[in-house]
C-alpha cells in the first residue's frame, strides 16, 4: 500500500520528463485535454497496458477461480468482514470531515456488526437502520480544499491521483487495526492476506461489468479513466454538503507544462 504512494509520486516526477502529453493547440482538443487531467496520458497509457497483463495473467483467473470455488453466500460473508474491518477508518475520516452523524452511524455500524454480526461476518447494522458510510482520507483532503492533481495510473493498484494516492498511505498509516495484529506478532500474514483477499473479491465483483466494457469500448483506457472518475466523484459527493472542495488550480494555462 505504501508502496502505491511513492509509485505514485514517481509518476509526478516522470511528468516532467518525455512522458507528458503536450497540451492541443485546438480550442476544443484543449478543453477535453483539460477535462481529462491526464497530462500524463502517455506514460498511463503504459502502465495501464501492462495492469491490464498482469490482471489477464493473474489476477483475472484468481478472481474467477475464487468465484467459481466459493458460494455466493460465503464471498458475502468475506465482503462484509472485509468491509467492517474498514469501519474505524471511515469513522475517523468522517469526524475530520465534520460529519459527525455519520461517524456515529460508522461507530454504531462496527459494534453491531463486530458482535451480533459475528467480527463482521453478517451485515445486521443495516438491518437495525445503520445504513453503510464513507469516508477516506483523500475524501477528507478534498473537504480541506486539496484538488486532486492529474490522474494516475500506478502499477498493479489501478487509477488514482495525487491527493487519494496520499490519502491510501494515511489511511493504511493511522488504521487501528494494523496494530492489533502487531501486537500479536503476526502483522505480516493479516495485513498481506486482507489486501489479497479483498482485491480477488472486488476483482470477482467486477467480472462480468469489465469484460463488457471491454468488448463495447473503443478506446478501453478512455472508458476505464470515465469509469472511476464517475466513480470517485460518486464517493466525494457524501461530504459536498459539509464543506465544497476549492475550484482546482489551472494547470493547463502555461503552454510549456
Amino acid at each position: 500500500m505504501k508502496a502505491a504512494v511513492r509509485t505514485a509520486l514517481l509518476g509526478l516526477t516522470l511528468c516532467l520528463g518525455a512522458g507528458c502529453a503536450s497540451v492541443p493547440a485546438d480550442p476544443a482538443a484543449r478543453a477535453a485535454f483539460k477535462a481529462n487531467d491526464d497530462p500524463i496520458e502517455p506514460l498511463n497509457r503504459r502502465i495501464f497496458a501492462f495492469n491490464f497483463s498482469v490482471d489477464r495473467a493473474l489476477i483475472k483467473p484468481l478472481a474467477q477461480g475464487y468465484r467459481r470455488a466459493l458460494p455466493r453466500p460465503v464471498r458475502d460473508a468475506l465482503r462484509h468482514f472485509l468491509d467492517n474491518l474498514n469501519e474505524p477508518i471511515v469513522l475517523g475520516n468522517c469526524l475530520l470531515q465534520g460529519r459527525i452523524k455519520p461517524a456515529g452511524i460508522a461507530g454504531g455500524r462496527f459494534v453491531v456488526n463486530s458482535t451480533v454480526g459475528v467480527a463482521g461476518f453478517f451485515e445486521v447494522a443495516g438491518s437495525w437502520k445503520m445504513p453503510p458510510q464513507f469516508g477516506d482520507f483523500g475524501q477528507t483532503l478534498w473537504v480541506w480544499g486539496v484538488a486532486d492533481g492529474p490522474y494516475l495510473i500506478v502499477p498493479v493498484f489501478g487509477p488514482s491521483t495525487p491527493r487519494d494516492g496520499i490519502g491510501l498511505g494515511v489511511d493504511v498509516v493511522f488504521d487501528p487495526l494494523r496494530y492489533i495484529p502487531r501486537h500479536q506478532n503476526y502483522p505480516t500474514s493479516f495485513t498481506v492476506g486482507r489486501i489479497v483477499v479483498d482485491g480477488i473479491d472486488r476483482r470477482s465483483r467486477s467480472l462480468d461489468a469489465l469484460d463488457e466494457i471491454q468488448r463495447e469500448s473503443l478506446d478501453f483506457y478512455a472508458a476505464f479513466r470515465s469509469l472511476y472518475r464517475q466513480n470517485r466523484a460518486a464517493e466525494l459527493s457524501g461530504a459536498k454538503a459539509v464543506a465544497p472542495p476549492l475550484a482546482p488550480a489551472d494547470l493547463y494555462d502555461d503552454p510549456g507544462r
